[in-house]
């Protein structure tokens, strides 16, 4: 009797699930157009878009633009109180510091002598960084557009540390090189000595290149790989009937129409490298000493971590990186015109 029945009640329950649902919809419904009509009627069809986009453009000004603007603010204003209304206005004050220098290649003779050290290491992570992660990423990139063994799990094997957030990234690989950590464990295993892989300057910097090319290499691998898929296989066909080999191929069919690509791949990790920051923070907390100290890091210091919070001096420095930023954009945005035009 109940397995005749069974049938009948997962009737009764799924018919009562959509009636339910109906109904809230319909009340979601009739709600809306209540709202909506009269505000309809009043601006006109054409201009309901505006409305539509409104809770948008509220969030962006009130978490984006507005932030912005004060940052701007703060940047000409001087003391240690936090509200605008208690800083004083000093001009360029704050820029005059951060750019006074007696010899800008000797951080130690400039005035605010951690900016610069942070400006070094900054430009020498993004060259190497970015180096790395366009060589390693094409390189990839140009093994996997290839017919191998299980291609697809390899793809997706490259891309997973992409997933992975840079402080759970950072948290693992302090875990492998901390001073009791696997590799040492390894090293000792074979009779070496423990190093200090965090604790020594050139290691630490070798080491948060390294990590941070193998957290978003994927990324990037990713875009070049969609950009060598998209090249036409019968350019390849033409090329080898008139007798090119591989390398040629690369050079004169792959390079030249990938070059938008690269373009793109170029400005997106010169961006990302510049901003580098929770990594590389969890990690090594920019030491030792200021030997992993970078520009994000440092505007955080200043603002929020030292005892004394500058916040003027942080300002400025983020809109010296903003200018920076902006630059590479507008290189990135003349380069793909031209590429386009051509």
């Amino acid at each position: 009797m109940n397995n005749i029945n069974k049938p009948n009640l997962i009737k009764i329950i799924k018919d009562g699930l959509t009636a339910s649902a109906n109904w809230i919809l319909n009340i979601f419904v009739n709600t809306m157009d209540w709202i909506m009509d009269p505000i309809q009627r009043k601006i006109g069809v054409k201009r309901m878009a505006y409305i539509f986009l409104l809770p948008n453009l509220l969030i962006f000004g009130i978490f984006v633009l507005f932030p912005m603007l004060l940052n701007f603010y703060y940047a000409f204003t001087g003391g240690t109180k936090l509200f605008p209304q208690d800083r004083p206005f000093v001009g360029f004050e704050n820029f005059r510091i951060l750019l006074e220098c007696e010899n800008y290649f000797n951080p130690n003779t400039c005035t605010e002598d951690l900016f610069w050290r942070a400006v070094y290491n900054t430009l020498k992570f993004v060259v190497f960084q970015v180096g790395g992660m366009i060589i390693l990423s094409l390189i990839t990139a140009l093994i996997l557009n290839r017919k191998i063994v299980a291609r697809g799990f390899f793809r997706s094997v490259f891309f997973y540390p992409v997933l992975l957030s840079p402080v759970v990234v950072a948290l693992i690989w302090k875990w492998i090189l901390q001073r009791d950590g696997l590799f040492n464990a390894v090293i000792m295993q074979f009779g070496g000595e423990r190093i200090n892989f965090l604790l020594d300057a050139n290691w630490a910097t070798f080491w948060v290149i390294f990590i941070s090319i193998w957290a978003n290499m994927g990324f990037f691998t990713l875009i070049l790989l969609a950009g060598l898929q998209s090249i036409p296989p019968d350019l390849y066909e033409a090329g080898s009937m008139d007798g090119t080999n591989d390398w040629q191929s690369f050079w004169h069919i792959t390079m030249p129409l990938l070059m938008p690509t690269m373009f793109v791949v170029l400005v997106l990790s010169l961006i990302r490298a510049v901003q580098v920051f929770d990594q590389i923070y969890v990690l090594t907390g920019g030491g030792p000493g200021s030997a992993t100290l970078y520009m994000v890091q440092y505007i955080y210091n200043k603002g929020f971590s030292d005892q004394i919070h500058i916040f003027g001096l942080a300002a400025a420095a983020s809109v010296l990186m903003a200018v920076v930023l902006m630059i590479f954009t507008l290189i990135q945005l003349y380069l793909t015109r031209k590429s386009d035009a051509v």
